[in-house]
């Protein structure tokens, strides 16, 4: 799949068109809730027990994976053999590209994951709104596949405009249902959550899916239910999210309708949240947060399980969040460093017709990269003195010149199914009983074949509950001193 052709882009116009012409997104997600309680009765837990009074759990977490192409195969291998044993996985955002639709699920979604022996639960990305939600609930929720996709509604010119220009996907088939189940087949495969937004029972912690539409932000009625759910937990809480709250060293809130955010909620003493993982952005980010009444919570960007990849050399120093993270706890994957090496080579290979002069090589770019932020080097590097006039103008033009910063654009612009793909998904474990632990691995995926035999293993954080009761971050990532 690419980006870069016209036919990705229109399907994806929802999302421009809410932008300018309004969001009709929470009063849709209102009418499917109405839908599917008006068929199974009101459930105002939306809670999937499934997995309730359970000691040890293990989860693997797939962020906005569904492109169907090379980098979402990719990641198959690595999460066959380090993730294979877990008890279910959840997709975190964008299950579907370039805009939802149930006849995609089979090759997206079914056919990767078939080996996978436990359910696959899933929230909603931007992208999956771009069919009315129609894929999303028939295939995580029992929606009939048929089923139109709610009124867009409003009125005005506005709303006239953004009616005219709407994608309403196309109407699913059961056929297009038989053939994606017919990948996973096995009933302790299956997995129908209550809604697109819901809590699972995990055991010794709740995981509680919030939908943020296509925009990033919550309706009135699931704010409510958020914030109900959040203050009764009676164990260590990890929110999932379809944006992150926190990303390339920013505060996102997420605003709920009505007043307030999802910042706040999961802050707030009341809640035990530990942890908050967010897709959208195609990377690894690890922020552990502060907070000035010694209480910690980390936050996670993990979208990196198969679509193109999102650069992380523009992440500036992360102590701008200072005193609650600083750029010593922060680590991504890629390294900054290695980001920009691989989009040189990419710039290179589309802009300089493969000549070898807008390559920089990882130790040179490490070594700028460390410069430009002002950071000690993550790993040894060229010494500054060493470095090339040609490859510090090589690497000028990827970062966008001294005061610039490489936007979006240019990462799909730079989208490649060639080795290595630098995709990455987690895999979280907790136990209960007399030792609690939670413990959250990044395991990388490149497509190389000496990484799919012995996985990759960039990032391991652990929590532990402290003598007050309150859970620490620890990186503790085996044969690595520092975060």
């Amino acid at each position: 799949m690419s980006w870069l052709r016209p036919g990705p882009l229109w399907r994806s116009r929802n999302d421009r068109l809410v932008r300018f012409l309004g969001d009709p997104t929470d009063d849709m997600r209102r009418e499917w809730l109405r839908r599917l309680d008006a068929r199974r009765g009101p459930d105002p837990d939306r809670l999937v027990d499934r997995f309730a009074g359970r000691d040890a759990i293990a989860v693997a977490l797939l962020g906005d994976p569904g492109e169907g192409d090379a980098s979402q195969y990719c990641v198959v291998p690595v999460l066959q053999r380090v993730a294979g044993d877990t008890d279910l996985a959840v997709v975190v955002s964008d299950v579907i590209y370039p805009a939802g639709g149930l006849r995609e699920y089979a090759a997206k979604h079914a056919r990767p994951y078939a080996d996978l022996p436990g359910p696959i639960y899933g929230l909603p990305g931007n992208h999956d709104w771009y069919d009315g939600l129609t894929g999303f609930m028939s295939w995580f929720c029992g929606t009939p596949p048929e089923e139109r996709a709610p009124a867009v509604p409003g009125s005005g010119w506005k709303a006239f405009l953004r009616g005219l220009l709407w994608r309403r996907g196309p109407r699913g088939r059961t056929a297009d249902l038989e053939t994606a189940r017919a990948w996973r087949p096995a009933e302790r495969q299956r997995a129908v959550q209550p809604g697109p937004y819901c809590a699972i029972d995990a055991g010794p912690v709740l995981l509680v899916l919030i939908d943020t539409g296509i925009r990033g932000g919550l309706d009135r009625d699931q704010g409510e239910w958020l914030r109900d759910t959040l203050f009764a937990a009676d164990r260590p809480t990890v929110v999932l999210t379809g944006k992150p709250l926190i990303t390339y060293a920013e505060h996102h809130p997420c605003p709920i309708e009505g007043g307030g955010t999802v910042a706040e909620l999961v802050r707030d003493p009341r809640a035990s949240v530990v942890a908050v993982v967010g897709g959208d952005d195609h990377n690894y980010q690890r922020y552990p947060v502060r907070l000035a009444d010694g209480r910690e919570i980390l936050h996670l960007v993990a979208g990196g399980s198969g679509a193109y990849l999102s650069a992380t050399h523009p992440i500036p120093n992360v102590d701008a969040l200072a005193p609650e993270c600083s750029e010593e706890d922060f680590r991504c994957y890629p390294l900054r460093g290695d980001s920009l090496a691989h989009f040189s080579r990419r710039y290179d290979a589309l802009r300089r017709f493969g000549t070898g002069t807008a390559v920089v090589s990882p130790a040179d770019a490490t070594t700028i990269m460390a410069e430009r932020i002002g950071i000690a080097p993550p790993r040894t590097g060229t010494p500054p003195a060493e470095i090339t006039p040609r490859a510090r103008r090589a690497a000028e033009r990827v970062l966008g010149g001294p005061k610039g910063r490489s936007e979006n654009w240019t990462s799909v612009l730079y989208d490649t199914d060639r080795p290595p793909m630098l995709k990455s998904f987690l895999r979280l474990d907790a136990t209960g009983g007399d030792t609690p632990e939670i413990r959250i691995d990044c395991w990388a995926a490149t497509g190389c074949l000496e990484h799919e035999r012995d996985p990759v293993l960039e990032d391991r954080i652990v929590a532990r509950p402290g003598a007050d009761g309150r859970w620490r971050w620890t990186s503790a990532t085996p044969g690595r001193e520092q975060p």
